[in-house]
């Protein structure tokens, strides 16, 4: 099968699916079998008549954060800049005005996952945000995975069910504007700061993708980012590096129980859609990436699609598999100069298993933390069912980092900057960071 005729099939399908309600599933043979679409599912409905929207609020950004434009690394070309696209990204981008003589890859990696003429947002990104109490959201199962984020004591739970449709979300915390993003490829959950050179950016789906993972673009400046890394890989903003804000993928559950007064991504988007079905039915089963979106062989230390921990800070990565950490459940740890405890449990189930999200098979849950409390660094051990203690103070913590009982009761650890993504994404695109037990 062709790689155009391959990503018709699987993204066009996803973007059906996100559409109208359907599924796609996929096999290791890389064929795919759509399900008719379908809009009977009780899709919209939000569980609380009242509803968060922070993108309404009347009230400008504080512009003064974010990062600088950047150079770093990057190649510019004079003769022609397209020469060097794959054929088929080449045909659909034609009107884009992206400046391609500005890089920091070869545009050849640059793969075509939607095939139609200009296909940026056919997967469309949730520009309008609303929530409900994240108690309120009776319609998730506890075991269906979200992304859960932090600022300045503000947590938002974003279900994969929904991310796994729209991939991006441009939302707002207080004045700070900030791009929540999934790729349900690469399995990877990253939230950013939106803000470059004093602007506040609106992010999208650009339908391109490199080494399997989400190219986002900007509609500033139509610059491309790639998802996993928030580098501005080709563009004005070409090696630019957006600053992460660290996300978890957690169970509802979990999140719930963890932060009872968070909030939760509403299925009351304005799409149609059955967010509680996968559209990606059997890829986390399949024993390769798929071919057509993904050159060369994986790296073998592990199975391609296994998930790994994937710990990046000040420059510094260091992934921790789950199939290592399952046994210790707790590992204490340093990045990037940081001392940091990896946190292994939990009944989160497999976003992209089962067509049915609820019914997965459990994946687990992986979280990194900073295991410094004021001045002190704690070590951690397991003592039982999702439950650890740290030696210095005897305080008992749940996997979500909260202290339960102890004197410390009451104190949550920070998440520091990782992610939960499959193995052959993590090994692609650091090759040369270290792995925890090898």
């Amino acid at each position: 099968m062709t790689r155009t005729r391959l990503g018709t099939l699987i993204a066009g399908l996803a973007v059906v699916a996100s559409a109208c309600g359907g599924a796609a599933t996929v096999n290791d043979s890389d064929s795919t079998t759509g399900a008719e679409p379908s809009t009977t599912g009780d899709t919209a409905t939000p569980a609380d008549d009242t509803l968060f929207s922070p993108t309404e609020i009347d009230q400008p950004f504080d512009l003064n954060g974010g990062v600088a434009s950047s150079s770093e690394g990057v190649s510019v070309v004079s003769d022609d800049p397209r020469g060097d696209l794959d054929q088929d990204v080449f045909g659909v981008t034609g009107d884009w005005p992206t400046d391609w003589t500005r890089r920091t890859i070869d545009p050849g990696e640059l793969f075509l996952g939607i095939a139609v003429f200009d296909p940026r947002d056919r997967i469309p990104p949730i520009d309008v945000p609303r929530f409900e109490p994240i108690e309120a959201a009776t319609w998730l199962d506890e075991r269906e995975p979200g992304a859960l984020v932090t600022i300045d004591g503000e947590t938002r739970f974003y279900p994969l069910s929904i991310l796994t449709r729209h991939e991006i979300v441009n939302d707002r915390f207080g004045d700070v504007p900030v791009v929540v993003t999934f790729c349900p490829l690469c399995n990877t959950a990253i939230a950013f700061d939106a803000r470059v050179d004093g602007e506040a950016l609106r992010f999208g789906v650009s339908g391109l993708l490199r080494n399997s993972d989400l190219v986002m673009w900007d509609s500033a400046t139509t610059s491309l980012w790639q998802q996993i890394t928030g580098e501005a890989v080709v563009g004005e903003l070409a090696g630019t590096q957006l600053d992460f804000i660290p996300t978890a993928i957690v169970s509802y559950g979990d999140a719930v129980a963890n932060h009872p007064d968070a909030v939760s991504l509403s299925r009351d988007t304005g799409f149609p859609i059955d967010y509680g079905a996968n559209a990606y039915v059997e890829y986390s089963s399949r024993s390769a990436p798929i071919s057509g979106f993904f050159t060369g062989d994986p790296d073998p230390r592990f199975p391609a699609l296994s998930r790994v921990v994937g710990v990046t800070i000040e420059g510094e990565n260091k992934a921790f598999p789950f199939a290592v950490i399952e046994d210790e459940r707790a590992v204490n740890d340093e990045v990037g100069g940081t001392p940091i405890v990896v946190l292994w449990g939990g009944d989160t189930a497999d976003a992209l298993d089962a067509r049915s999200i609820a019914s997965s098979d459990a994946i687990g849950t992986g979280i990194a933390f900073d295991r410094r409390v004021d001045d002190q660094v704690l070590t951690f051990s397991s003592v039982g069912d999702d439950q650890f203690a740290d030696a210095e103070t005897e305080s008992t913590w749940t996997l979500l980092g909260r202290a339960v009982d102890g004197p410390l009761a009451g104190t949550q650890l920070e998440t520091v900057t990782h992610r939960n993504e499959f193995w052959f994404a993590w090994a692609r695109f650091f090759p040369d960071a270290p792995v925890y037990g090898t």
